[in-house]
């Protein structure tokens, strides 16, 4: 073996050390990169220079083993270590990182899409969610009805500030106890007015125009004048107050058009199946009747103040007196609803108990909505809830509601469905009844978001709403130390890593997504120091070698001469 090859050997050795010192300073230059992989460089002897190769052994002689010396080291390869990195928490909602494997799915303007951990993440101009170089994040979108759309990737929008779609109310959903130990309810309230009569003395009767109305004891002076205007106002019902209404007088309106326009006011259903004889009458004395439906929160009050006239020469023309009170055991509870274009609508339902026997008991209940849009708030037919012996409900009847909304540009009408599966009939001190849920919702900005280990992200509307607004998705690779590390913290697609398979996090071997974190450089600072040293030591004694040959060299030529 000559001295020129050792000194070729030692060269093989400076390279070898030389790749060391590179990987190490690179992984040192990347401490604080996030989501850094660090990488080693791994070697192998390169050639070899058989002298012999070796004998067996003989019957008089023993074998010989093989006589080689190496022709030095070559680099075998450049390893990258993908064990994750600790996780670091920033608070920034749209930082992401990835524990466990996969990779974030990004698109460059130019190179089509790539793959990164770094999941230093924000929105730019248009609310689409970028990496800092500004390349696209990837992931899944939603429909019309807010549900992850998985059928192909897309940009990742989260529109801050913007306004989100109303929904109309379709369903309520109601809870409490109904006291299986009230009173059954028989009659309701009764009122009756003064005595009123005509302008020839007779009796009022529906007919009466209200211009010619006048009180029995002041028959002089008729109570109204066409351009009157009547206020409906401080009228009880259950001892809560209704809302106001009015009602102009015309030549032609009649007493009839005035009762009407009273029990559309006060909202007295005239059900067959409730029972009585609800509404509002003349009776053959000239006097108005107002009667409730039964229960004690549909009962009726009406002070002087009830009705108003701007008349000035009788401002309060009607004074009514209760001749019978309501009974039975009920309650009244309300809640709001929401239109096709968002607009509150409020609801009232008064439930009533109405039969109690072995089997169990039945309350009927009445709904009721002063922003229905047709002449009376009573919403339809009235409906009933039966309970078991045990306090289940066991069946409801009429729990379909239709609310008019005409001309207000929302769909009408307004249909919901009442659920009073959760309602119980036991003997409690008082009935409670209250909507816990409903799945309507009126208009609202995008305020925040946040992203879940499942990496959907979840919007935060101002009206309370929450809605998903995409899915990020994750691209795990067979191999992934096959990828190709290019600049900006991305990866390519390898000749040896595999196809990526794209699928969501927490599926499929893909890794969880931790929200408002970053994931750290995985490199050991420790480690990397030794092998400087170790890569040090290696190359001084490298060199070493090739100056060791050189004086060797120079020696023979110097017995030369």
């Amino acid at each position: 073996m000559s001295l020129t090859s050792a000194m070729f050997t030692g060269l093989t050795g400076l390279y070898a050390n030389q790749f060391i010192i590179d990987t190490s300073g690179d992984n040192i230059a990347n401490l604080n990169t996030t989501a850094f992989k660090g990488n080693r460089a791994t070697f192998e002897n390169q050639f070899v220079h058989t002298l012999s190769g070796g004998t067996p052994p003989g019957t008089n002689t023993g074998g010989t083993n093989p006589r080689q010396i190496g022709k030095g080291v070559a680099l075998a390869a450049i390893q990258r270590n993908f064990t994750p990195g600790a996780l670091e928490t920033t608070g920034v909602p749209t930082d992401m990182a990835i524990e466990g494997a996969g990779f974030f799915v990004v698109k460059s303007p130019s190179e089509g899409q790539l793959y990164t951990r770094d999941g230093t993440f924000r929105l730019d101009a248009l609310n689409t969610l970028v990496t800092s170089d500004g390349f696209k994040v990837l992931g899944y979108g939603v429909d019309g009805n807010f549900q992850i759309d998985r059928s192909n990737l897309t940009e990742l929008q989260i529109p801050l500030g913007s306004m989100g779609m109303a929904k109309a109310t379709t369903n309520a959903f109601f809870d409490g106890n109904l006291n299986a130990n009230g009173t059954i309810a028989t009659r309701g309230s009764i009122l009756r007015s003064q005595e009123l009569v005509g302008g020839g003395g007779a009796p009022a009767g529906a007919a009466t125009l209200l211009t010619d109305l006048r009180d029995a004891a002041n028959p002089g002076v008729p109570l109204f004048a066409a351009g009157d205007v009547l206020t409906f106002a401080n009228v009880r019902k259950g001892g809560r107050q209704l809302p106001e209404q009015q009602l102009t007088v015309t030549a032609a309106t009649t007493l009839g058009d005035l009762a009407m326009a009273m029990q559309n006011h006060m909202g007295i259903s005239q059900d067959p199946a409730a029972g009585g004889t609800p509404g509002v009458t003349v009776d053959g004395n000239g006097r108005i009747v107002i009667e409730s439906n039964s229960g004690e929160d549909n009962a009726l009050e009406l002070d002087l103040s009830a009705i108003r006239s701007s008349n000035v020469g009788f401002p309060a023309p009607f004074m009514f007196t209760q001749t019978q009170a309501a009974n039975g055991e009920s309650i009244h509870t309300s809640f709001i609803a929401f239109d096709s274009l968002g607009t509150p609508v409020q609801v009232g339902l008064t439930m009533v108990l109405v039969n109690k026997t072995n089997a169990g008991q039945t309350w009927r209940f009445y709904a009721d909505s002063y922003d229905d849009t047709d002449a009376s708030p009573v919403l339809g037919d009235t409906g009933t809830i039966s309970f078991d012996n045990d306090g289940r409900m066991t069946a409801v009847t009429n729990n379909r509601i239709r609310i008019d909304r005409a001309a207000t540009g929302a769909l009408t009408p307004l249909v919901i469905d009442l659920d009073f599966s959760r309602m119980t009939g036991l003997t409690t001190a008082d009935s409670t009844a209250v909507m816990t849920l409903q799945d309507g919702f009126t208009t609202g900005s995008l305020t925040s978001f946040s992203v879940g280990s499942d990496g959907v992200i979840t919007g935060t509307y101002s009206n309370g709403l929450t809605r998903p607004l995409g899915q990020v998705a994750v691209a795990t690779f067979t191999n992934p130390e096959g990828l190709v590390l290019g600049a900006n913290n991305m990866y390519y697609v390898g000749a040896n890593s595999g196809q990526p398979r794209i699928t969501t996090p927490e599926s499929f071997g893909a890794g969880r997504i931790v929200a408002g974190s970053l994931e750290m450089s995985n490199v050991d600072l420790t480690r990397e120091f030794i092998g400087l040293i170790t890569a040090t030591a290696g190359f001084s004694a490298s060199g070493r070698v090739i100056s060791t040959s050189n004086d060797l060299l120079n020696e023979l030529l110097l017995i030369a001469r």
